[in-house]
C-alpha cells in the first residue's frame, strides 16, 4: 500500500497546462507510456532550462516499468500483504540511465534557480518532485528504505516552503498530504525514523490535504483523485471513492485499471450489476479493439470477472473465471504477479466453499508460481489456516 501510494504521488510531477490535461499526460494516464515518454523527451529537449520537463521524463520511465511488471494493478490495494513485500522492480540499464540522468538534470536546474531566488516556489516544487521520484525509484528498484525516507521527508519540506512562499500553490500540497498519510500509517519503529527526520505524520490531515488538492489543484488534480480513491477504498469508504473513479474513468477512458477499480468498488458496495457492467465494458472494448484495450489478454479479463464474483461471494461463478486466469501460466499469457493472484484467489474461493484440499493445492500453485510476489507470500499464510470471508 505504502509503495503504490508513494509511486502515484510522492512524485507530484504535474499534469496540466492552463488547467487542461497536457497531451503527454493524456497518454500517461491512459497507460500509453511509450507515447507519453516520446512527448516528454521532446519537450525536455525543447525546454532545456525547465526542471519539470526532466521530472516528467523520469516519472514516465518509472511508471512504465511499474506497469510492465504488474506493479500498478488496482486490486493490489486490497492485498493482505503490503506493497513492500513485492520483489525488486526489474529495470534495464537503459531505463536506469534515462531515469538517473533526468533526475540529475532536474535537481541541477532547480538548485540553480534557487541560487538566484531562494524562495522561488516553482524551483522548490520541482526540486521536491525530483527527490520524491528518486525516493520511489530507490524504494521500488533497490528495496532501500532509509534513503527513500530521507528523500521523501526532504521533498515534503521543499514543498512546504513552496506553499509558504505561495499559499495558493495547492498542487505543492500533494506531497505533504501523501507523506502525512503514509507516515501516519507506518509502524512505531518507522515513525521514530520519521520523527528523527523532523516529521511524525498524521493520516487524517493527509486525507484532508488530498481533498484540498483534488478540489483546488490544477496540475495535480488527477493525482489527488487517484490517491483519494485508493485511500478511501483502503479505509472501507467505497461510496466516497466511487465518484472519484467515475470522473477519472470519464477523463481517461483508455485506462482499464480505473474501470477495474471501479468494478471492485461496486463489488465492495454489494452492487453486482454495476460491478459486472464495468467488466462487460472492458470486454466489449477489447472485442472492438478499442485503443488501450486491444492488447488486454482475455485471461486478464477473466481474472477481473472472477475477482468481482469473489467479492460478491458468488463463488460458483468465480471458480471458472479464476481457473481461466490461473491456467494462463501454461502459455505465458499473464505475468507472474497476475497468475499468482489468480491462484491465490482460487484457493480462497475453494476455502470459502469448504473445499479445503483443493484450496491447499491452489495456494501451493500460487507459492510455486510467484514465491516472491505478494500473492505467493499471502498464500503461504492460508496453508495452515483456511481463508474466511469476513462477515458482510
Amino acid at each position: 500500500m505504502a509503495g503504490i501510494l508513494a509511486a502515484v504521488v510522492l512524485s507530484g510531477s504535474g499534469t496540466a497546462v492552463f488547467g487542461q490535461i497536457s497531451p503527454g499526460f493524456q497518454n500517461f494516464y491512459n497507460l500509453e507510456y511509450d507515447d507519453a515518454l516520446a512527448i516528454f523527451v521532446r519537450e525536455a529537449a525543447e525546454r532545456p532550462d525547465q526542471a519539470q520537463a526532466q521530472n516528467n521524463v523520469a516519472q514516465t520511465v518509472l511508471f512504465r516499468a511499474m506497469y510492465q511488471h504488474g506493479a500498478l494493478e488496482s486490486d493490489l490495494i486490497g492485498s493482505a500483504h503490503p506493497f513492500s513485500s513485492r520483489p525488486k522492480l526489474p529495470v534495464t540499464v537503459t531505463e536506469t540511465a534515462q531515469f538517473e540522468t533526468a533526475i540529475a538534470k532536474a535537481m541541477d536546474l532547480s538548485q540553480k534557480r534557487l541560487a538566484l531566488r531562494a524562495n522561488d516556489p516553482e524551483a522548490l516544487y520541482s526540486l521536491g518532485v525530483a527527490l520524491g521520484l528518486r525516493a520511489n525509484w530507490n524504494y521500488l528498484v533497490y528495496k532501500a528504505w532509509i534513503e527513500p525516507l530521507k528523500d521523501a521527508t526532504q521533498a515534503r519540506k521543499y514543498h512546504l516552503q513552496a506553499t509558504t512562499a505561495d499559499p495558493n500553490f495547492h498542487d505543492a500540497r500533494l506531497v505533504q498530504g501523501v507523506h502525512d498519510y503514509l507516515i501516519g500509517n507506518l509502524p512505531f519503529t518507522a515513525k521514530m525514523m520519521g520523527f528523527l527526520a523532523g516529521f511524525r505524520g498524521d493520516r487524517e490531515e493527509g486525507v484532508r490535504t488530498l481533498r484540498l488538492v483534488a478540489a483546488k489543484g490544477v496540475r495535480n488534480k488527477a493525482d489527488a483523485a487517484i490517491l483519494l480513491a485508493a485511500i478511501l477504498r483502503r479505509e472501507k469508504k467505497p461510496e466516497e471513492a466511487a465518484p472519484l473513479l467515475l470522473d477519472l474513468t470519464n477523463q481517461f477512458p483508455r485506462n482499464y485499471l480505473f474501470r477495474f477499480e471501479l468494478a471492485l468498488l461496486y463489488a465492495d458496495l454489494h452492487d453486482g450489476p454495476q460491478a459486472l457492467a464495468q467488466i462487460d465494458a472492458i470486454e466489449k472494448s477489447r472485442a472492438k479493439r478499442t485503443p488501450g484495450f486491444e492488447q488486454l489478454k482475455a485471461e486478464r479479463i477473466a481474472y477481473m470477472r472472477g475477482q468481482v464474483y469473489f467479492l460478491l461471494r458468488e463463488y460458483d461463478q468465480a471458480l471458472p473465471q479464476l481457473w481461466t486466469a490461473a491456467k494462463a501460466s501454461v502459455n505465458g499469457d499473464l505475468d507472474i504477479n497476475a497468475v499468482a493472484q489468480a491462484w491465490l484467489r482460487l484457493g480462497q474461493t475453494y476455502d470459502a466453499k469448504g473445499r479445503r484440499q483443493e484450496a491447499l493445492a491452489a495456494y501451493k500453485r500460487a507459492m510455486d508460481v510467484g514465491p516472491q510476489t505478494a500473492s505467493g507470500k499471502e498464500a503461504k499464510d492460508y496453508m495452515s489456516s483456511p481463508f474466511k470471508h469476513k462477515a458482510a
